[in-house]
């Protein structure tokens, strides 16, 4: 008869297993940081670029934004300005993203038959759903962002922190301003369901050639996620100035909703004010995204094969 001791190593192994979703939204953690420190500076560029409503954009505008802040703001450190709640959106968003886009996947796999890969339509309806959820969860942190990057820290009515910043809106226009530019963001979901659709798709046509998705390499993973970026950004872009419009300090005094801003956008200042920040923003998203994609997908690959080390481990200790 087996001790209960006999069962203790069996336990841990099933204690040590990672569901599929966790790992999901571990590696989608990890890749948001890291791509969050990579191209911060940039950020900040295409957010004051989205917010300038006194004039169409010129050429030299972008350098023109970095010098004056690094010269008038405190040197080169005022760059990463907003980076603490850039960083927690962009970590959290992703890890929820990736959380809530495997779990979906999960349960769209479990519906099919047995040996029966998911259509393009379930990785769409997945991100569709995914991005929904995580904007309702990290909309607040977005919120404070955008004005954090709008005024330098030397402004007299900047946010001192983020927690500085969420007080602020709770205090000034409660849960309609933690919210604010929710909408457009909710059709910014569009952008990711898009990527991912062309991702994923990418990636199995790709896999199928090379004899499995475990054998695809770094390289692959670079092209197909720049890729995927670069067309839905293209069809998607002209929601972020509305979404940032929406959620700057005086958005409350100047805009009256999503429509409001469409109208006076596009009045005063035409229809490539939509467009605003484009080109810091390319730059910024394609190397971001692939290095998102690299942590994530070597994430997701290595991340278990450490617990299947403490497995194997274990199993020579019995």
């Amino acid at each position: 008869m087996d001790s209960p001791a006999a069962d203790r190593p069996s336990a841990a192994r099933r204690r040590r297993t990672l569901s599929p979703s966790l790992i999901e939204g571990a590696a989608g953690f990890s890749a948001g940081v890291a791509s969050c420190l990579a191209a911060h500076p940039l950020d900040l560029l295409k957010n004051r670029l989205q917010l300038n409503t006194q004039r169409p954009s010129r050429p030299g505008d972008s350098l023109r934004i970095l010098r004056d802040v690094v010269r008038d703001e405190g040197g080169a450190r005022a760059l990463y300005r907003g980076l603490w709640p850039n960083l927690l959106g962009n970590s959290l968003g992703w890890a929820l993203y990736f959380f809530f886009y495997g779990s979906l996947k999960q349960q769209l796999q479990a519906r099919r038959a047995r040996g029966e890969g998911l259509a393009s339509t379930d990785f769409f309806a997945a991100s569709i759903v995914a991005g929904l959820l995580t904007g309702a969860c990290t909309n607040p942190v977005w919120v404070v962002k955008t004005r954090m990057l709008e005024r330098g820290a030397n402004h007299p009515s900047a946010y001192r922190s983020m927690a500085y910043g969420l007080r602020h809106v709770w205090a000034t226009r409660g849960v309609r301003g933690l919210w604010a530019g929710f909408m457009p963001s909710s059709l910014g979901v569009l952008h990711g369901a898009v990527q991912f659709s062309l991702y994923e798709n990418m990636k199995k046509h790709r896999g199928a050639l090379v004899g499995g998705q475990d054998k695809l390499t770094n390289w692959e993973y670079v092209y197909m996620s720049g890729g995927s970026k670069l067309l839905a950004g293209a069809i998607t872009y002209p929601y972020q100035p509305i979404r940032a419009r929406l959620q700057q300090y005086d958005a409350a005094q100047q805009y009256s909703g999503v429509w409001d801003v469409l109208r006076k956008t596009y009045r005063n200042e035409g229809f490539l004010a939509f467009y605003k920040g484009v080109i810091p923003n390319t730059l910024r998203v394609i190397p971001t995204t692939v290095v998102t994609f690299l942590v994530y997908e070597n994430t997701k690959l290595y991340l278990p094969s450490m617990f299947q080390g403490d497995e194997q481990v274990s199993r020579g200790q019995e």
